[in-house]
């Protein structure tokens, strides 16, 4: 082990030096720690990740909108910070979080953004139709953001 890497490439300091891409963001994914499951995957940028260790609250950077945000600041469906993980080359992040409000991180009312299920053809792999998991909406989207 030479420069805090092993001779395979895997880091092992223990110094954060996060790495943002050419647009200066990173993928966050954030995980429901209780249960483990997926509930959103967006990106942030060194403001928005400042802020969520500073705050507690997981916030992003909105590549659509161009703007910071923190999850749940309208929806009250915020997401409490419980732990971060970084991956082996410090350029993906997971957020562990606690969820506040109708818990629902999904902007479409669901728990989770993933709801849908892939279904391939067994013939030739290509993909046939998408299905709703059980996961229902816990709120209307019109009432909290007037969509």
């Amino acid at each position: 082990m030479a420069n805090g890497k092993m001779a395979d490439g895997e880091e092992e300091t223990t110094t954060f030096k996060p790495k943002f891409d050419e647009n200066g963001l990173m993928p966050a994914m954030a995980i429901e720690q209780s249960t483990g499951i997926p509930l959103m995957q967006a990106f942030v940028n060194q403001q928005a990740l400042e802020t969520t260790l500073k705050t507690g609250y997981a916030n992003f950077w909105s590549r659509s909108r161009q703007a910071f945000w923190q999850k749940g600041e309208t929806s009250g469906n915020r997401l409490i910070l419980k732990e971060v993980l970084i991956d082996c080359d410090q350029d993906s992040l997971v957020f562990m979080v606690e969820m506040e409000g109708a818990k629902a991180a999904c902007h479409t009312g669901r728990k989770s953004c993933y709801y849908r299920t892939l279904h391939l053809s067994d013939e030739n792999d290509q993909l046939i139709s998408l299905s709703f998991t059980k996961d229902d909406p816990l709120f209307d989207p019109e009432k909290v953001y007037g969509k």
